[in-house]
This record gives C-alpha cells, structure tokens and sequence, in this order.
C-alpha cells in the first residue's frame, strides 16, 4: 500500500518551486487498444481478512494486509481453497497486541516479496496505527524460508532510519542488499543484508516526494486524508530491472524516476551527490502497485482506470484488463506459471479515509489473470545470518 503519514509532506509551495527537477524526460505513450480481455478468475476471497499483497511460491500462495484497515483476521495467511486462511508462518507471528513485543511479531505488515531463493519477505510498518509512529523494533523486514516455514532473519530498522512518521512500504533486491521505499517520511532506506545495517538516501527529495498537483482519484473521486486532505502518498512503488542496474522508484501519484544500483549501494557518497544520479524515467498515473517480469515490462495498477496495464521497456502501454471488480488493485505477483495475481483491497472505500464510514464492498476478493510471463528476479545474494 499506499499509505502515508500525511502530516509530514512538503507544502505545496515548495513542491511547486521544485516541479520542473522531477520532470520525466521519458514520457510514457499513450495507450493503445485493449488487448483480448482475458478473464478474471477469482483464486480467493475473504470477509475478514483485507489483503492488499500477494505472493506465489512453490505452489503456495500467501496474502497479507494492514492492522489499520480494520481487518480481523491474521496479518499474513497461507491461503488454501478459496477462503481458508492459516495465520503464516504461525500463529505466534499473528499474535501481537499493544504492549507487546514488536520485535518478533507483526505489527501492521504492508507488503510481501519473493527473492527467487524460496524465501518470502514480510515488511512490517511497525506502527501500529495509520499515520502513526514505528514502535521501537517494530519496523522490520522478516525474511521467511517458506520450504521451511521458518523465519531466517529478521532486520529491524532503528530509530535513525524508520523515523517519527515513517511508513516503511516495500522492498526489491539486486546482489547483497534490498531496497525499500518510506511512504510516509519520504526516502529510500538502503540494506545490507549480509551485515543488516540500514540507511536512508534521497531524503525529501522531489523524486520521492508527492506532487501537490496530482490527486489520487479513484471511481472518479479524490482519494481523502483522515484530516480530509487530499491524500498525499510519498515513495511507495518501486521495482529493480532485471539486470539489476537500475532502481525504479516514485511516489504513489508519479512521476517515476530511476538510479542506478551501484550509486545506492555506496555509502561513501554524500547526499547531495547522490541525488544527482536520479533521473526522470516514466510518467505514469497513481497506481496501486506493481511487478515487473524478466524482459522488463512493468505491470502496473492504473488506480483511475480500475485496470491492470502493461508498460513496455519502450515506453509503450497496453491495457491487460480493464474491470470495475478491480477497484485498488494492490501488489501484484507473477507465478512460475505466467498468472498474475491481483489483490483488491478497496483502500479508498475504508473507514479512515471517507469520514468514519466504511464503504468496503465484501468480500475482499484475490484474482488471477493469465499474461504468460515470468518475474523478475535480478541476482541476490542472501549471506549468512
């Protein structure tokens, strides 16, 4: 998700002073005709439990979703059939509650990732209300070996890097560290996951920060703060090309920029320095959440639209499927059979965000679609603990 801790976003003065360093060289162009729709296939659904992430490993598929949204059932679930759910990877895990320890237990998990290693990553916001401060040890990332159903490692992130306001939301890899972008207090936080030591990068800069000029709209309405603002999300989808050379990056609302790696892997550059390496790369709408496949075509949620789309390494788009069921399409997966997988939490329609009235239409509803790819796993190197 796609959250924010809206307080902590630039004026709007400054973001207007700013615009003209964030403006993309690469514009993406206009899409073109549908493809043949493919059908959408339900491979899940739930009224308790709101997932707004996916993963597909060995067979097994895993959901996951936010304490804030109000749901009831566990934060990550191993689900099997079409609705039974096992709290992942058990029920410990699945058990905290305020006053408890935050370090081995999630306390409210916004994304999952698979390493192509077999092991399925858990980023845990570690706050445990929207818009809230991360306990201490409470944002984390816990990587799960799912052969085993045992957690290898978890990295916590320290009161330098998950800061007051942080929304810690998703992370990619390439060789020995990850990546992960911060929602709320916009930067990048950069970690080595040989030695786990974490840092932040491209702090409030304009490439990560969100447009005051670019409102999230679904069904054709404003996307609305808890204070009734314009909700403003910071750097929330990202991605790593398959090679590994460049990470992709932006804010919820776009535009996207990129760096190579190699810049973000070295902490001996200055911060100012730094942010010269960024670039403009595509101009993309607010979309829900992303995934990109092994020839580089990032599949995008196109929040607007209600439809999933496809952008080629050219620039070219193409609308996969367009569907009024696909309201908020969130973190998408691709399995090793080509499906891509769609979790719907219907985000804008929560409590938080119209006033107090919960507008979500049950159930919480997981498709699939065919696109006959496979993902993207640039190399990672998963060290010893």
């Amino acid at each position: 998700m796609r959250t924010v801790a809206y307080r902590h976003i630039v004026s709007s003065a400054m973001l207007a002073s700013l615009a003209g360093a964030c403006a993309p060289r690469e514009a993406a162009s206009p899409s073109n005709e549908p493809e043949p729709a493919p059908t959408l296939e339900v491979a899940g659904e739930s009224d308790t439990m709101i997932w707004n992430a996916v993963a597909v490993e060995s067979g097994r598929t895993f959901v996951a979703g936010p304490r804030w949204s109000g749901a009831k059932g566990p934060a990550v679930a191993a689900l099997t059939a079409r609705s039974t759910l096992t709290p992942y990877p058990d029920a410990g895990w699945n058990a905290w509650a305020p006053g408890a320890d935050p370090t081995h237990a999630f306390v409210n998990v916004n994304a999952m990732h698979r390493d192509g290693h077999g092991g399925l990553w858990v980023i845990d916001t570690g706050a445990s209300q929207f818009g809230g401060n991360p306990l201490s040890g409470g944002a984390k990332a816990v990587h799960i070996d799912v052969a085993t159903n045992r957690v290898v490692r978890v990295y916590t992130f320290g009161p330098n890097v998950a800061l007051p306001g942080s929304y810690v939301d998703d992370i990619r890899f390439h060789g020995d560290h990850g990546y992960l972008t911060d929602a709320g207090r916009a930067g990048i936080i950069v970690l080595n996951l040989g030695n786990g030591e974490s840092r932040r990068v491209l702090d409030g800069i304009p490439a990560v920060t969100a447009p005051a000029d670019r409102a999230i709209v679904v069904a054709g309405e404003t996307v609305k703060a808890p204070d009734g603002s314009p909700l403003r999300v910071n750097a929330d989808p990202l991605e790593v090309s398959p090679d590994g050379k460049y990470f992709y990056f932006a804010p919820l609302s776009g535009p996207w920029s990129r760096i190579e790696t190699r810049w973000l892997d070295d902490p001996s550059i200055a911060a100012a320095e730094l942010a010269k390496h960024v670039e403009p790369w595509a101009d993309l709408p607010p979309v829900g959440g992303t995934v990109m496949d092994d020839r580089g075509n990032l599949y995008f949620a196109d929040l607007g639209a209600s439809a999933v789309k496809r952008r080629a390494p050219d620039g070219t788009i193409t609308t996969i499927v367009q569907d009024v069921r696909l309201h908020w399409v969130d973190a998408p997966d691709i399995d090793a059979n080509g499906f891509l997988w769609l979790p719907t939490p219907q985000f804008d329609r929560n409590a938080l965000f119209n006033g107090g009235r919960n507008r979500v239409v049950p159930p919480v509803t997981l498709y699939r679609v065919p696109v006959h790819a496979s993902p993207a796993f640039p190399s990672v190197f998963l060290g010893s603990p």
